[in-house]
């Protein structure tokens, strides 16, 4: 929780020194509350002080990281109930669960097929997480199936089973790779946390759809010294899960409940892999820190990876593509030119009309910080000026013998000022996009 400006001036000396370049003390607290210093300027601050202000000012969510290396997973260090508010940071990890009876050629394959597995998406790279790695009751074939996982994949591990001397023996096979346990109940709650604390683990802890029990484990757990934890309140159904997940961030965002202030896990239940990807989506969207599918086909996958984008891509921060000229197939000097902004959503969804299409072309993106043709239109972002000044710099002209561009229909007025500014013959194009193969078939080649 971020401190006003009188709170960290009571942190301070307030002898006025104007050491650290500010002429009073409230007014150095005051560049301090806004972002524009740090308490480590002041020269003569204490660090009893300083560490008064950092516990106060800790976020009331904290940072928990899964694995190792560049496949490793920071969830958790979330501000805000909804994003609009400012944003959400972290998005949910997808694990894919694998069994440990599956023979160990097997596993390995299918572990090194989940982590090749990328999905592109408005020219983002998107991929699943983790490998839930689920016991079948054989402890020593748990942990050869985890020493399997480790040789063959360097996604974090997730350990689900109940049995804390399988989960200590599995965590042996992964040692240095910080696994997260699945996970620490009323039945194992002891020996878990002892296995999570020597072994260098995160630790899930599991209630029995009580949010108050998970507030007593969480408390457990720090005065034992394990503080990489995630939360699951054991809810039974689609709709507790919900008001759980709802309920857990409200109360370590608003009323401060720092035992709840970690990151939650979901495993999704239901008939089917089409209702449990759902109900990931709805973990997705309400809070969950890691989201577990039974499945690695695209069809369970894309869906909830789409969702995950969706929600956490930050509002004020469109998804945007660099200004410039593109080209769809291998356009040659006499192929069709069209003109759109430089919004991802706006530039994949011409990109795909066109290679739809099978007509090679040129596409010239114009900057417009990311939004939108009717919105870029609205706000002068998009206007003959600054379509002709692309036109220019874009290099097309060295590209085509012709001097034509098809320019989106929704900013038809547009076309006489262009054509004078620009020295191209503006055709207007279609409004939507799913117009655009008909156009360069027929119109352009007519």
């Amino acid at each position: 929780m971020a401190l006003t400006a009188i709170q960290i001036y009571q942190l301070l000396e307030k002898s006025n020194c104007g050491e650290c370049g500010v002429p009073t003390c409230l007014a150095f607290a005051m560049k301090v509350a806004q972002k524009q210093a740090a308490l480590e300027d002041c020269p003569r601050c204490s660090d009893d002080a300083k560490a008064a202000l950092g516990a106060a000012a800790a976020p009331p969510m904290a940072t928990v990281t899964i694995g190792t290396g560049d496949r490793a997973l920071a969830l958790g260090g979330e501000t805000v109930l909804y994003r609009h508010a400012e944003t959400f940071y972290r998005p949910p990890g997808i694990a894919i669960a694998l069994s440990a009876a599956l023979p160990a050629e097997e596993l390995g394959a299918q572990a090194r097929a989940i982590a090749a597995l990328e999905f592109d998406r408005v020219g983002q790279s998107h991929k699943p997480n983790l490998i839930a790695l689920r016991d079948e009751g054989d402890a020593a074939q748990f942990a050869a199936a985890a020493a399997t996982l480790a040789d063959a994949t360097p996604m974090p591990i997730m350990l689900m089973t109940s049995d804390a001397a399988a989960a200590g023996a599995a965590a042996d096979k992964l040692a240095g790779k910080k696994p997260l346990l699945y996970a620490a109940d009323d039945s194992n709650f002891d020996a878990m946390l002892a296995v999570a604390k020597e072994k260098l683990c995160v630790l899930t802890l599991k209630a029995d759809g009580d949010v108050g029990k998970l507030v007593t484990m969480s408390g457990l757990a720090q005065q034992a010294g394990v503080n990489d934890l995630l939360l699951d309140s054991g809810a039974a159904n689609l709709g507790d899960v919900l008001q759980h997940q709802t309920a857990m961030r409200r109360a370590c965002l608003k009323e401060k409940v720092r035992p709840l202030g970690y990151p939650t896990v979901f495993v999704p239940q239901g008939d089917g892999e089409d209702m449990k990807a759902l109900a990931a989506i709805v973990g997705v969207c309400k809070y969950a820190g890691v989201v577990v599918l039974e499945s690695a086909t695209a069809e369970t996958l894309l869906p909830v990876i789409t969702a995950r984008l969706n929600i956490y891509t930050d509002p004020q921060k469109p998804i945007q593509i660099p200004g410039g000229l593109y080209q769809v197939g291998e356009p040659g000097p006499e192929s069709p030119v069209l003109v759109t902004t430089n919004f991802s959503l706006t530039y994949y969804t011409v990109e795909g009309e066109v290679s739809a299409s099978k007509v090679a072309s040129w596409i010239i993106v114009v900057d417009t910080e990311g939004t939108s043709v009717l919105t870029a239109w609205a706000a002068d972002k998009f206007t003959p000026e600054s379509i002709a000044e692309t036109i220019k710099s874009s290099g097309i002209e060295e590209q085509v013998t012709h001097r034509k561009i098809v320019l989106p229909g929704g900013v038809a007025v547009l076309k006489g000022k262009l054509e004078e500014a620009s020295g191209w013959e503006a055709l207007v194009g279609p409004r939507e996009a799913t117009g655009i193969p008909k156009l360069l078939k027929t119109a352009w080649s007519a």
